[in-house]
């Protein structure tokens, strides 16, 4: 019976990354005017969308400056602030978009790194 654990652990896990790569992202991106740190902020977020979520996604930028009550909605308090509102959980990461790593584990599109530089295993 044991032998048999691993192989459905490792089933599960191959189904769960292939509904992964089926889902698709909702992701609002909050702006504070169209500065260069915005408009790296917008680079970066497309280009990380372009590359993992082709096809899939939904990018939604919010300039703060011309809708400041969407703002309030959402709890924004600095921005640049991007939120994955799809798939669940919600996720919101303020600062800086060029952070790659911090992005792709945030969005569930790369396992964190453990202290030792390997990777942890994926949790199903």
């Amino acid at each position: 019976m044991t032998k048999r654990e691993p192989a459905s652990d490792k089933a599960a896990l191959e189904a769960a990354a292939r509904r992964a790569k089926k889902q698709k992202y909702v992701l609002r991106l909050y702006i504070a005017g169209m500065t260069p740190h915005s408009r790296e902020a917008i680079r970066a977020v497309t280009a990380i969308c372009e590359e993992h979520l082709a096809g899939r996604y939904e990018l939604e930028v919010i300039d703060l400056y011309r809708q400041p009550a969407l703002a309030k909605g959402e709890q924004i308090i600095a921005a640049p602030t991007l939120i994955k509102k799809l798939p669940e959980p919600l996720r919101k990461f303020i600062g800086n978009m060029a952070d790659r790593e911090r992005i792709l584990v945030g969005l569930d599109l790369q396992p964190k790194k453990s202290a030792g530089g390997g990777r942890n295993p994926v949790e199903p």
